[in-house]
């Protein structure tokens, strides 16, 4: 298999493809403020464009995680114009994101995106996407590192 992952954040909805093929549909939740694209650190918004799996954490404070490589090309050129970080941040992102690797986590812009259990009853994470720790048991056994991503609203 070769899984692609898309989160649907107005449906609450993790979707696992092979190709385009649909494997499974998770139930998630999403950051205390989901409406909109993540802007800056301590919004509480789950970004939204497309990213890739950078690293699997078996000691996540939430069971288990999968790293999402938030910021992104996109983030770091906003940023750049918002002046919410400086060209150094700028070149440190783009530089990870070309080499899929992860991107700084402590800017301005937030970091530290993750899909990790924890349950999904409400919007309670700081930006992540989180689901029943059943579910993410089974993602993170079959979501490798690499694996493309996409959020849309």
């Amino acid at each position: 298999m070769s899984p692609r992952l898309v989160i649907l954040k107005k449906k609450r909805k993790l979707r696992v493809f092979d190709g385009e093929i649909l494997i499974k549909t998770y139930r998630i939740s999403l950051g205390f403020s989901p409406d909109g694209d993540k802007v800056e650190e301590g919004d509480g918004k789950t970004p939204e464009g497309d990213f890739y799996i950078y690293t699997k954490n078996p000691k996540s404070q939430f069971y288990l995680s999968l790293g999402i490589s938030y910021p992104g090309i996109e983030d770091a050129e906003r940023g750049l114009r918002d002046r919410l970080i400086g060209q150094e941040e700028y070149d440190q992102i783009l530089d990870a994101i070309r080499q899929k690797k992860m991107p700084p986590q402590k800017t301005r812009l937030g970091g530290e995106i993750y899909i990790h259990g924890g349950g999904t009853d409400n919007d309670w994470t700081q930006g992540c996407a989180a689901v029943n720790d059943q579910d993410m048991k089974e993602l993170f056994d079959a979501v490798p590192i690499g694996t493309q991503i996409r959020i849309l609203s």
